[in-house]
C-alpha cells in the first residue's frame, strides 16, 4: 500500500517501543505503516520535513470535559486538541445515561478528534458545574441511575471505556462513598474499569482506594490537602502504595482544584510517578491554572520527570488504562495518530491550584497533529 503521509527526519520518542531516535514515520490507510530511515515516498505521498520537531504517538488526555453545549463545563474538543496536541480526548463523566445519546450524536460523531468517554453513574452527568452554580451531582442519591447506566454503557462499548463517579464533600456531600459503591456495581455488571474523582473528605483518600479494583483509576491523585496521598513527613501513605501494588492506577486530572506542586514534589521524591498525566480541562480551568495537556505535561518535566516518562504517561500508559492498545503507539498497525512537539528552553511561569508558582526552564509546545494518518493541524 502506498504511503499517504511520511513524517521525515524527526526525533521519534515512542515509549511503547522504547524508541528514541531520528527516523521517519509513515502512515497508510489511517494507520501507522512503517517506522524507519529513508522511507520511500510515492507520487501522491504527503511528505513533511519534521526534522526540527519531536514526534510522539498521538497524545491522549485521559481526563477532559468536552460535551460542548450540552453541559456548562464542556469545552470544544477540536479547538482544544489543535492547540494542545491531543488526538484522543477522554471525557470523564460529563454525560450520564440520561443524556449520553445527545453527547454521542451532536459532539462525538461529528468530531474529527477521537472522543471516548467514561459514563457517569448519575442520570445527567455533571450538570451543575459553572462559575455561578455548583451542584454536586452525587449529593442526591435519587440521581444515581445504575440500571440505565449499565444499559447505556453496554450499548455504546465502541465509545464508552468505563464508569465515572465523583465523591467528596463538594461532589457527594453527606452521601460519602455510597455513590462510589453504586458505580462499582455498574462497572462490575458491564465488565469495565471505573474512574473515581476525589475531593475533600468525606470519604477519605484511604476509603476510596480501599474500594478500587485493579485497573480502576483514581483521578486527582496528586491533589492538595486535605485528601492528599502524601504524609506530613513527605512520605507516601501506605494505602497508596498498597493500592498501586494491586493495580489501581493514579491519574493527575489537574483541573481547577486538584493538583498541587507540594504534593507532586513529595510523590516524585519518593519515586511515585503518576500512571497518567491529564489536564481535566473544562470551562473553569482552560484559562488557568491547567490551560491544556502540554502545559500539564510541562509541569512534570520541570519537576524532574524524564521526557520519555512524561510522554509515556500521556500515550501508552493512557492507552493501557483505556484498554485500547491500538492507541498511544507508533508501532506499525497502530491507529495513525501522532503529535509533533518542541521543548522550549527559557523561563516559564507555572501555577498550581492553590496559587503556588513554579518557574520552570522548559515548556512542551504542540507544533502539529496527525489524525487517522492525515496531517490535521496546522493546515
Amino acid at each position: 500500500m502506498p504511503f499517504d503521509l511520511i513524517l521525515r527526519g524527526g526525533r521519534v520518542v515512542d515509549p511503547s517501543q522504547k524508541l528514541d531516535a531520528v527516523t521517519d514515520v509513515a502512515f497508510a490507510g489511517g494507520k501507522v505503516a512503517a517506522v524507519g530511515s529513508g522511507l520511500k515516498a510515492d507520487p501522491g505521498t504527503d511528505v513533511r520535513d519534521v526534522s526540527q520537531f519531536i514526534v510522539t504517538p498521538g497524545l491522549i488526555d485521559l481526563h477532559t470535559h468536552v460535551y460542548w453545549g450540552g453541559t456548562s463545563l464542556g469545552i470544544d474538543a477540536e479547538e482544544f486538541c489543535r492547540l494542545s496536541g491531543v488526538t484522543t480526548a477522554v471525557d470523564t463523566g460529563s454525560a450520564g445515561p440520561g443524556n449520553f445519546a445527545g453527547f454521542r450524536k451532536h459532539v462525538i460523531e461529528p468530531s474529527q478528534v477521537r472522543i471516548l468517554a467514561y459514563l457517569h453513574v448519575s442520570h445527567a452527568g455533571i450538570f451543575g458545574f459553572s462559575h455561578r452554580i455548583m451542584v454536586g451531582e452525587s449529593e442526591e442519591l435519587r440521581l444515581m441511575n445504575p440500571i440505565e447506566a449499565a444499559k447505556v454503557a453496554d450499548a455504546n462499548r465502541d465509545l464508552i471505556v468505563g464508569i465515572k463517579v465523583r465523591v467528596g464533600l463538594h461532589s457527594s456531600g453527606t452521601s460519602g462513598a455510597v455513590p462510589l459503591d453504586i458505580a462499582l456495581e455498574v462497572a462490575n455488571e458491564v465488565g469495565m474499569p471505573l474512574m473515581a474523582h476525589i475531593d475533600h473528605p468525606p470519604p477519605s483518600y484511604e476509603e476510596v482506594l480501599a474500594r478500587l479494583r485493579p485497573g480502576d483509576v483514581l483521578t486527582h491523585a496528586f491533589r492538595p490537602f486535605p485528601n492528599t496521598p502524601a504524609t506530613a513527613q513527605g512520605t507516601v501513605k501506605k494505602a497508596v502504595l498498597d493500592a498501586r501494588e494491586r493495580g489501581v492506577l493514579f491519574d493527575i486530572g489537574h483541573g481547577k482544584g486538584s493538583f498541587a506542586f507540594k504534593t507532586a514534589r513529595a510523590m516524585l521524591a519518593n519515586g511515585f510517578y503518576p500512571d497518567t498525566i491529564s489536564s481535566d480541562i473544562h470551562q473553569l480551568c482552560i484559562d488557568g491554572p491547567a490551560y491544556d495537556q502540554v502545559t500539564t505535561m510541562s509541569k512534570f518535566l520541570c519537576m524532574g520527570m524524564e521526557l520519555s516518562d512524561v510522554i509515556a504517561a500521556s500515550t501508552v500508559n493512557a492507552a493501557m488504562a483505556l484498554r485500547r492498545p491500538e492507541l498511544g503507539s507508533l508501532k506499525p498497525g497502530s491507529v495513525g495518530d501522532a503529535t509533533l512537539v518542541t521543548v522550549k528552553q527559557g523561563q516559564f511561569d507555572y501555577e498550581d491550584v492553590v496559587g503556588e508558582h513554579l518557574t520552570g526552564d522548559r515548556k512542551i509546545v504542540s507544533e502539529g497533529v496527525v489524525i487517522g494518518g492525515r496531517w490535521w493541524h496546522p493546515n
